[in-house]
C-alpha cells in the first residue's frame, strides 16, 4: 500500500503523452511531429542505411509467422526486425523512449501492453502496401500500431508514399492521407483502422514500424 502511494506521488503528467491519449480515444489515431528530435532521427536513419547497404534486409511478407507469404502485388517493402537487447546503441535509445511511453500508457490507461515488436522498413520507388488491418485471425495481440518516418529533409510530398488511414464517418468512411514527413510519428489502433501505403513515386521511403501488444 505504501509503495503504491509512493508511486502515485511520483507520477508526473506528460503533456505530449496526454495529447496522444486524448486523440486516440477520440479519433483512434494520433500524429506527433516532434516525438523524436532531429538528431535522434538522423542517427536512426544512418543506422538503417548502414544495415540496408550491407544487404541485411529481407523482402517483407504478408501473414503471421505461421503463414508467411511474399506477394509483391500486396506489399513491396524491405524490412529488418530490431532486437531491443542486441541492437545498436541508437536502437536501444529508441526503445528506451518507447518503453517510457508504454509505461505511461499502462499506468494511465491500463492497456496491459506487455510486448512490442519493431522493424526498419524501406520502400523503394514504385513500391506500396495495399489496404489492410494490422491484426490476424489467430492473433489479436496487436493493440497500437506505430510508424516513425526517417526520411531526410529533402523528402517532398510529391515523392508519394503517404500513409492513408480509413476513418469511420457519418457517410461511411473518410480517407486521411498522411505525408511521411521526417520525424513524424503516427500511432493508431491496430484492430480498428484499415490503412495502406500509397506508391512511392520517387526516392526511398524510410521508417521504423512496430506494434504494442498484449500478452
Amino acid at each position: 500500500m505504501e509503495t503504491q502511494l509512493f508511486e502515485q506521488l511520483q507520477f508526473t503528467e506528460n503533456t505530449v503523452y496526454e495529447n496522444l491519449i486524448t486523440e486516440i480515444l477520440e479519433n483512434s489515431y494520433s500524429i506527433i511531429d516532434d516525438f523524436f528530435d532531429a538528431s535522434e532521427i538522423e542517427e536512426l536513419r544512418d543506422s538503417l542505411k548502414d544495415i540496408y547497404e550491407a544487404d541485411c534486409f529481407k523482402k517483407a511478407a504478408i501473414g503471421d509467422k505461421f503463414n508467411e507469404e511474399v506477394d509483391k502485388t500486396i506489399r513491396g517493402d524491405f524490412i529488418l526486425w530490431i532486437n531491443e537487447a542486441e541492437g545498436r546503441a541508437v536502437e536501444r535509445r529508441f526503445f528506451n523512449k518507447i518503453n517510457n511511453l508504454v509505461d505511461y500508457l499502462n499506468r494511465t490507461c491500463f492497456l496491459g501492453i506487455l510486448q512490442k515488436e519493431f522493424h526498419y522498413a524501406v520502400y523503394p520507388t514504385g513500391t506500396f502496401y495495399k489496404r489492410h488491418l494490422d491484426t490476424f485471425q489467430n492473433d489479436d495481440r496487436r493493440k497500437l500500431s506505430m510508424v516513425c518516418y526517417l526520411n531526410d529533409d529533402s523528402w517532398v510530398a510529391t515523392n508519394g508514399g503517404e500513409l492513408t488511414l480509413y476513418l469511420p464517418s457519418e457517410n461511411g468512411e473518410t480517407a486521411l492521407d498522411i505525408i511521411p514527413k521526417p520525424g513524424r510519428m503516427v500511432i493508431f489502433e491496430s484492430q480498428v483502422l484499415e490503412h495502406e501505403v500509397k506508391p512511392v513515386l520517387a526516392s526511398e521511403r524510410l521508417s521504423i514500424t512496430g506494434w504494442l501488444k498484449t500478452r
